[in-house]
């Protein structure tokens, strides 16, 4: 039901199946799956109750602790990462199409060309912005403008290198990805340097 990443030392993640979540504790609602299943998972990996809070702009945090968490959900996949010294972000996502329809909207022409249409090449990159955007935390930012990841080859695991890019704010950022069976995860590593 659980699968647990030991990333490196301080740096942990963990993916819980919603779908066996929800038969193991028989819910059916929707929203108490994902609520339940986030409480379930942090305590998971901290091997105790935490409680998880969020800030004026949606951000997750530990109450009383200063780890950093970032929390993703897709479909019956939820990704939670723990950072024990500094701000991260985690995305995963379905592999399907959908993401054709919508590229324009999040890629900049040299992203839409390196893609060339590939599928998971294109959720890597969305995924990566989506993860960039959490670690970030604050709302007023364009994923075109201001998210950017630098062209990669594509295998089923690698690291990327992402950059936020803003007037008054400029990091770059590794980034793992993985391709597990249908879904791709997205994750901070750790902050590299400013741009």
């Amino acid at each position: 039901m659980i699968e647990v990443f030991n990333i490196k030392e301080g740096v942990f993640l963990g993916i819980l199946n919603l779908n066996e979540y929800a038969h193991s504790f028989d819910l059916t609602a929707k929203r108490d799956i994902e609520t339940q299943g986030k409480n379930y998972l942090i305590n998971y990996l901290l091997g105790r109750e935490a409680t998880i809070g969020y800030d004026e702009k949606g951000k997750p945090f530990l109450t009383n602790e200063s780890k950093h968490i970032s929390i993703s959900h897709s479909h019956d996949k939820l990704a939670i990462i723990v950072n024990e010294k500094e701000a991260t972000g985690i995305d995963i996502e379905l592999i399907r199409d959908k993401v054709l329809k919508i590229k324009h909207k999040f890629l900049s022409q040299s992203e839409l060309a390196d893609s060339n249409d590939n599928i998971e090449k294109l959720l890597i990159y969305w995924a990566g912005k989506e993860t960039l955007y959490k670690i970030y935390g604050l709302k007023e930012v364009d994923f075109i403008e201001h998210l950017f990841v630098k062209p990669f080859t594509k295998h089923k695991l690698g690291t990327i290198i992402g950059e936020i890019k803003l007037p008054n704010f400029t990091e770059s950022f590794d980034l793992n990805y993985q391709i597990l069976e249908d879904y791709v995860l997205v994750y901070a590593l750790n902050k590299i340097n400013a741009c």
